[in-house]
């Protein structure tokens, strides 16, 4: 298909190194970064994410929102423990 196409003045810096260093014509350059630009927008398919439940075995009355401060706690009986406090 013959066209006319207007690049803009970064474009065409972009597509002459691009063409001198990879020793291309005006065509083949083109068509190369054209095809490599629309291959990104069709995206690969995904594949669902799914979650598993995992039972940690936490006995009743642990309030699993304040585990940080719990291993805190935790950290300073071990410390005082250590220095015989």
């Amino acid at each position: 298909m013959r066209t006319t196409l207007t690049l803009e003045p970064d474009v065409a810096i972009r597509l002459k190194r691009r063409m001198t260093a990879k020793k291309l014509t005006l065509k083949a350059a083109v068509n190369q970064a054209l095809r490599a630009g629309l291959a990104i927008e069709d995206p690969p398919a995904r594949v669902p994410f799914r979650v598993e439940p995992w039972d940690f075995g936490f006995k009743a009355g642990i309030d699993l929102d304040k585990l940080g401060q719990l291993a805190d706690d935790l950290e300073d009986e071990e410390r005082a423990r250590k220095l015989g406090l």
